[in-house]
C-alpha cells in the first residue's frame, strides 16, 4: 500500500491516472508537497450557470480537490480521510479563465484538522476562498476509501 502523497504526486507526473472527478469536470493536480496542492482549471461556457457565469458548484470542486488532496499528503499509509465540512466565499464572477486552486494545511491534528484554499485567476485575482474541516480515518474506517 502507498501513501496518499506518493499517489497524488505520480497523478501530478502524469505517470497515474487522474480521478474521474477532474476528468469529468476538467481540472488538472499540477503540484503537491506535504501539505500543500495546486489544481489548475480553465473555465469555459461548458461550465456556466444559467446567468452564463462560472457554476460556483464547479469553483467548490476544485477548491474540495485542491484541499482533500493538501490533507491526504500528510497522512500515513493505510490512513484516509473525509471532508466533514466545506465552507466557501464567492469573490468575483468568472465567465472564461485559467483559475488556480492553492490548498494549504493550516492544522492537522491526530483526527481533525483545518485546510484552506484560494482560487485566483490569471492576474492572480482572488476569486474565492475555501475552507475545510477534514477527519483521519484509520483501520476498518479508512478500508475502501
Amino acid at each position: 500500500m502507498t501513501k496518499m502523497l506518493d499517489r497524488s504526486e505520480a497523478i501530478a507526473r502524469g505517470d497515474a491516472p487522474p480521478p474521474p472527478i477532474a476528468r469529468l469536470i476538467g481540472f488538472e493536480l499540477v503540484s503537491v508537497k506535504p501539505g500543500e496542492a495546486r489544481v489548475e482549471f480553465q473555465a469555459t461556457d461548458a461550465h456556466a450557470n444559467p446567468m452564463g457565469t462560472l457554476h460556483g458548484g464547479v469553483l467548490c470542486d476544485i477548491a474540495d480537490a485542491a484541499m482533500g488532496i493538501a490533507y491526504s499528503s500528510n497522512l500515513d499509509e493505510g490512513e484516509s480521510f473525509t471532508t466533514l465540512e466545506l465552507k466557501i466565499n464567492f469573490l468575483k464572477p468568472i465567465w472564461k479563465a485559467r483559475l488556480l486552486a492553492v490548498g494549504r494545511v493550516v492544522k492537522q491534528g491526530r483526527t481533525v484538522g483545518l485546510v484552506e484554499c484560494d482560487i485566483t485567476d490569471e492576474k492572480g485575482s482572488l476569486v474565492a476562498r475555501a475552507t475545510s474541516t477534514c477527519m483521519t480515518l484509520r483501520g476498518g474506517q479508512a478500508q475502501g476509501r
